[in-house]
């Protein structure tokens, strides 16, 4: 997996994060620094802390499993990217959000927005992916698109939100196609 895909599929995984760091914006009267980077740091940290675990758990069974492992890949990025295009055309609100930057609230909300990291920390088990720059990018990704979303909520409301969302599916989507037909031998 190249920088460019990497880049692209810490994107995709950086938009649920950044979803709800815009709610979170939306749910603060006056957004500070401190918040912004508790945002980024609680998402971040967590966005690279699923697929590590995902990996080592991926790792353990890849060789088993090594002649249809593109299709596990494919089935996962797939299934991640449908539930998240699914969340953007859904009428249903989700939870309201509130204007906590606690422990607690902090720590549901990453685990929450992260879920999706682990299973991609398991495709990266079949792929060839160095594990710490990964995650360490995509945690950095995730910081930066966590830490301006609680601004943008803040200034510009949840217009962007189901977007997001949908922006992040499809990513997902195309990530899981392309790795398929790679290994196809299509490209």
């Amino acid at each position: 997996m190249g920088l460019i895909e990497l880049f692209v599929l810490a994107v995709g995984l950086s938009m649920d994060a950044f979803a709800v760091s815009i709610c979170k914006g939306l749910a603060t009267k006056e957004v500070s620094v401190k918040q912004m980077c508790l945002a980024g740091l609680w998402f971040g940290g967590f966005q690279a802390l699923m697929p590590l675990i995902g990996y080592l758990l991926g790792s353990a069974f890849a060789k088993a499993i090594t002649s249809f492992d593109h299709w596990i890949a494919f089935a996962l990025l797939a299934f991640i990217g449908g539930n998240m295009i699914k969340e953007a055309f859904s009428k249903e609100e989700d939870e309201e959000v509130n204007d906590s930057f606690g422990v607690k609230t902090m720590f549901i909300m990453a685990i929450a927005t992260s879920i999706d990291a682990l299973a991609v920390g398991v495709t990266f088990a079949f792929l060839s992916v160095q594990i710490v720059p990964a995650v360490s990018f995509i945690g950095i990704i995730t910081f930066l698109f966590s830490f301006v979303g609680v601004k943008l909520g803040n200034l510009f409301g949840a217009k962007y939100e189901k977007k997001a969302q949908l922006a992040g599916g499809i990513i997902l989507i195309l990530i899981g196609v392309k790795l398929l037909l790679e290994h196809l031998g299509v490209f």
